[in-house]
């Protein structure tokens, strides 16, 4: 809010922002205000700021979107993020997601394959003061296996079954959040919760809500 009393457009969208999520069912007190601290605005470009607390996807650049605010905070709502947490984010983009994990994790680190958007991503998050979160260049299929194991994982880009690497890098009881699916056919959030049993390693699959995310690819990228 303003100093004088009154309210920009801005703050009263992001009222509105946050009063729809928690018609849609997010209860989480935490991600609610992580949600709420975090300015959407940042992370849009220029042109999108009037859209940014819209409750839809926009496009960023690279052919990439940033995620609507309801799937950004049930996917933060289901991953159970502790303060004590290492979060490791598969899909960088504008950082606005990785920004509302700063709020809640103790570290995050997010691999991003196009340069131009992680370095994007490292200038917005500094500005919104979020210095507990690493941006890397690097193919998000392999992970960062040299700072694993991680308490939580997200993935934001749809992968058609789950990443070996990833589920490797999940410490025992940790939760990943990633949307499963082909590209041009249905795909769904799913949590994967890893624990050890005398038998091995058991990944229990939850299938959450219907969604549309833009597909994972191998590699880093060659330009951008």
């Amino acid at each position: 809010m303003m100093t004088d009393g009154t309210s920009t457009q801005a703050d009263i969208d992001r009222v509105n922002f946050l009063l729809t999520l928690r018609r849609r069912g997010i209860s989480d007190q935490a991600v609610l205000r992580a949600m709420g601290e975090v300015p959407r605005t940042a992370f849009v470009s220029a042109d999108l700021a009037t859209s940014a607390y819209a409750d839809q996807a926009l496009p960023i650049e690279c052919g990439q979107t940033i995620s609507q605010p309801y799937v950004v905070a049930y996917m933060t709502e289901q991953l159970g993020v502790k303060p004590q947490h290492r979060v490791l984010e598969i899909g960088t983009g504008s950082g606005y997601q990785a920004a509302v994990l700063s709020k809640l994790a103790a570290e995050v680190v997010s691999i991003e394959r196009y340069r131009t958007l992680a370095d994007q991503a490292r200038r917005r998050l500094n500005a919104a003061g979020c210095g507990n979160v690493e941006v890397i260049v690097g193919d998000g299929f392999e992970g960062c296996p040299d700072r694993a194991p991680f308490d939580r994982i997200i993935v934001t880009a749809a992968a058609e079954e789950v990443p070996a690497a990833l589920a490797d890098q999940l410490a025992d009881g940790g939760v990943m959040i990633l949307p499963l699916g082909p590209q041009n056919g249905p795909q769904h959030l799913v949590r994967i919760t890893k624990s050890q049993t005398p038998e091995g390693t058991r990944l229990a699959e939850d299938r959450l809500i219907p969604v549309r995310f833009v597909p994972m690819l191998r590699g880093k990228a060659r330009e951008l």
